[in-house]
């Protein structure tokens, strides 16, 4: 959709934002470069290298940004998408105009930010960004991309307005994007989306080419980020990253003008505040989503369901949440027949909901969390207890959660007593987040690592390894096998809750979170045998070994020994650039000991 003519200017004084503004204006013609056209500023830039499309830095953070308003006759609707070029399917439309604004009942006056999840559309083409599936391998497995969902973070406003018909003023800035960057992109709207409001079209574009400028989401760099007058400073993880640690460095040794904002981290939510009214059942919690069991929050507004549910997922962390999961849920949403149906069992799945028709419709759930408004830092709510299923009549039952599960480990009464102490002493949300996050840290980690050495002990031997024979298969995972480790080698070494790990253990094997673990898990350590085979192949003196063999042989490992170098190319395999090179001089060796007409023929074919 086009943008619209513009709107009113700023005050006369210009400042970055309004010369930004300005420029946007001044260059609003050549919007969109043709496909293989280079843009003209074509220099190196913060790492963003050479010969960049126009809008392929702003792709590499976002796919678009939306503007979603209130037609009186056809309701909620995308007013603009930007760039213009950007692909949203007609699903991917109604999706993100539902999911942008608050349920009715919700009452949001004044500003919101909450976060959606939605599936896309399985029509289209996935377009595959080389050079950030480079990037994406070196994020943590909980950072990494899904191809087949999307983000959206959202600013609404709502506030009364005389002039409309409605009497309210309400309109929804969303960003879309891959990236589940959730702090950070929350951080960018609120920069950018209150002058919006004011300034409209002209203002978005400006916003839009600033972001086309920054470098790429390069993880373990620290990236400085300019927006309309403002630089973000930022790190995102690397899976080299210690868990539980903050990489970016503070400035302290001198003061820089420049910087603007420097945040912390670009994922994690108040996880505190979020766990503040139920931190009582907070292991509870975290057995029911290592365990991928079907829950539902429900909650007054998008805001306190998006954030609960982004806590719940950030419990587990390192480990993945490989379920989906939907931060804001709507009965309007494409998945609202496939999540509800009583026809077979609740999916593995976690639901944020506002609308009071869940609490009729989600009734056979098995596992309901019910919160009231989530209060300011600083003050804490009543504890909210455990409940029957058969209570939860309406959204207006009081706060709690409602399962018939009985917890495997014992309550650990230590953190309980801690937080409690934090509270009584006005200890910062941010202070009792680190400390929440840690234990929650301590408690998976755990639990993984018995994991961990198990998965180790099924990989073959070094020695096992030959460079004339394929490489050796893993042995497979045997429940049975890994239940008698943890007699000697189990959680008790690293944590001191006591209660059924073993019971815990049996029912997360059956899980979709352990499947995705140990397919991850798999994958890397058959890309290492892999490698190992690689480094095996190049110790050897294969032009020995051909002069002892045909040439017809000599002729199919050359082509086999091409075919490793562009699989250990295309998979990322954990070799060394010194390997590879040993091995592309050994075939180029191989070749040119070859007669000349076969040497024409492999140097042409693949790579070397």
């Amino acid at each position: 959709m086009a943008l619209r003519g513009l709107a009113h200017s700023g005050p006369s004084s210009r400042g970055p934002s309004e010369e930004a503004v300005a420029a946007a204006e001044e260059r609003r013609a050549p919007v969109v470069v043709a496909a293989g056209a280079v843009r003209e500023d074509d220099e190196e830039d913060d790492g963003r290298g050479r010969g960049l499309l126009r809008w392929d830095g702003f792709s590499a953070w976002l796919h678009c940004v939306c503007v979603v308003g209130f037609d009186l006759e056809l309701g909620q609707a995308v007013e603009v998408i930007y760039p213009q070029h950007s692909k949203l399917t007609d699903k991917e439309k109604t999706n993100i105009c539902y999911l942008s604004f608050p349920d009715s009942n919700s009452g949001c006056l004044g500003d919101t930010q909450f976060c959606f999840r939605f599936r896309q559309s399985s029509g289209r083409r996935v377009s595959l960004h080389c050079l950030l599936d480079q990037f994406d391998k070196d994020l943590p497995v909980y950072l990494k991309k899904d191809p087949a969902y999307f983000y959206g973070y959202v600013y609404f406003r709502q506030v009364r307005d005389k002039t409309l018909k409605r009497g309210y003023f309400q309109k929804s800035l969303v960003l879309i994007s891959k990236l589940p960057y959730i702090h950070f992109f929350h951080t960018v709207l609120k920069q950018i989306a209150p002058e919006y409001f004011e300034k409209s079209e002209p203002y978005l574009e400006a916003a839009c080419n600033d972001v086309d400028q920054w470098p790429a989401p390069v993880p373990g760099k620290t990236l400085h980020l300019p927006i309309m007058g403002v630089v973000m400073k930022v790190r995102i993880p690397t899976c080299h990253d210690k868990p539980g640690t903050t990489q970016i460095v503070q400035l302290t040794q001198q003061a820089n003008t420049h910087i603007s904002v420097i945040l912390p981290t670009v994922h994690e939510v108040d996880l505190f505040r979020c766990f503040c009214p139920v931190f009582l059942h907070s292991q509870m919690l975290w057995e029911l989503v290592l365990l991928g069991e079907p829950l539902v929050v429900m909650a007054p507004s998008p805001s306190e369901s998006s954030e609960t549910v982004l806590a719940l997922i950030n419990c587990i962390s390192p480990l993945k949440y490989v379920s989906d999961f939907r931060p804001y849920f709507t009965i309007h949403d494409s998945e609202f027949k496939e999540y509800t149906t009583r026809t077979q069992a609740p999916p593995s799945v976690i639901l944020g909901v506002t609308n009071p028709f869940f609490a009729k419709t989600l009734q056979h759930w098995p596992h309901i969390i019910r919160i009231g408004d989530l209060k300011p830092a600083g003050e804490i709510p009543k504890q909210v207890k455990v409940k029957k299923l058969k209570n939860l009549k309406t959204l207006d039952s009081k706060p709690g959660v409602y399962t018939s599960y009985k917890p495997y480990l014992n309550r650990d009464e230590e953190i309980i007593k801690q937080l409690q102490k934090g509270v009584q002493q006005k200890r910062p949300s941010e202070a009792q987040s680190v400390i929440l996050r840690r234990y929650f840290l301590e408690l998976t980690q755990s639990f993984i690592i018995p994991l961990e050495r198990y998965v180790a002990s099924l990989m073959p031997l070094q020695k096992s390894i030959s460079p004339w024979k394929s490489p050796p298969q893993l042995r497979q995972f045997l429940p049975e096998e890994f239940m008698k480790t943890l007699e000697k080698t189990g959680p008790q070494l690293t944590s001191r809750i006591k209660g059924d790990w073993i019971g815990l253990y049996r029912h997360f094997l059956k899980s979709p979170n352990f499947d995705g673990w140990f397919k991850t898990r798999r994958k890397e350590m058959t890309q290492k045998l892999e490698a190992l085979h690689l480094e095996a192949l190049c110790e050897e003196d294969l032009l020995l070994w051909t002069q002892k063999h045909t040439e017809v042989e000599t002729v199919d490992l050359v082509l086999k020994l091409k075919n490793k170098l562009l699989q250990a190319d295309r998979e990322h395999l954990p070799v060394k650039p010194e390997t590879m090179e040993k091995l592309r001089t050994h075939i180029d060796a191989i070749i040119f000991a070859l007669p000349e007409d076969l040497q024409g023929i492999l140097l042409k074919t693949g790579m070397t």
